[in-house]
């Protein structure tokens, strides 16, 4: 498959350019993300994710399993994120790109292996049966910074997540259905928020957040940092690229609490307004 060419050099000096004087293509300050848009499915876990023209959609769904040996008293959560030529021309169908493994394993670290759920709430009968999450991210569209947009979307998903009402008597156990009892929130610890921030091969240009397509393919190292509103730092990821002082990375930890705290305002209010219009439980 052709890939699209690369930016010409009279692209590359006029960005440069302008971000040496702090001005972006798309109007916005170096420090400033797109604002976010959260669109509900009709399902509770179904949740699609704009940043700018970036799309993501994400899915939750449980089912009931055997735990394995080694861990009798937890839940399991896997997720699985696809990343096809939909979403740009770059990427070849059923070959998995570079930036897809680093996606994934970056979504695994932020939602997986931070603890943002709490696996032991998933246990319905220990050693017998739990229930496992799968967490699907589907990539409709690429037009930059897909790691902050996916893992936005997997942790709203997460969130809006009900799963049915169980009722275990001695080894007997009954799924209510949700017309019967009101499915139950996943037990969350807490709600961890991705923000990448990119870095220019001239030291004079200052980092910015939220890289457009452009921006990525010009820069010369990314760092993606994951915390959530209360300054826990779960995350740091730089894949190589320029080296970083210490005051730069915590001048950039700085920034990130501030995003963190208003990204968890804009997620709880679209929560909030969704739960409000929708009628889960029919008795």
């Amino acid at each position: 498959m052709p890939r699209p060419p690369s930016p010409s050099i009279p692209e590359k000096e006029f960005v440069y350019g302008a971000l040496k004087q702090s001005l972006r293509l798309d109007g916005r300050a170096m420090l400033e993300m797109r604002t976010p848009t959260l669109t509900f499915g009709p399902e509770l876990g179904w949740v699609e994710c704009s940043l700018g023209k970036t799309r993501v959609l994400a899915q939750v769904d449980g089912k009931m399993v055997k735990p394995p040996p080694e861990r009798p008293l937890e839940g399991m959560i896997t997720i699985h994120s696809e990343l096809s030529s939909m979403a740009s021309n770059e990427y070849e169908p059923g070959r998995a790109s570079d930036q897809e493994v680093t996606i994934t394993r970056m979504l695994d670290k932020v939602l997986r292996r931070s603890d943002a759920v709490d696996k032991e709430s998933l246990c319905v009968l220990a050693g017998q049966r739990v229930w496992h999450i799968r967490l699907t991210i589907h990539i409709l569209s690429d037009a930059g910074n897909m790691l902050d947009c996916a893992c936005l979307a997997g942790i709203v998903a997460l969130k809006h997540f009900r799963r049915p009402e169980v009722e275990v008597v001695g080894d007997e156990i009954t799924i209510h259905h949700p017309s019967e009892r009101a499915p139950m929130p996943l037990s969350m610890h807490h709600t961890p928020y991705c923000f990448t921030f990119a870095f220019f091969p001239d030291t004079s240009t200052p980092p910015l957040l939220d890289p457009s397509h452009l921006e990525e393919t010009l820069s010369a190292g990314l760092l993606s940092v994951a915390l959530n509103a209360q300054r826990e730092l779960c995350v740091v990821q730089k894949a190589g690229g320029v080296p970083l002082a210490p005051e730069d990375v915590l001048r950039i930890m700085d920034v990130a609490v501030q995003r963190a705290r208003e990204l968890d305002k804009i997620v709880e209010r679209a929560l909030q307004e969704d739960w409000q219009g929708r009628t889960v439980e029919v008795r």
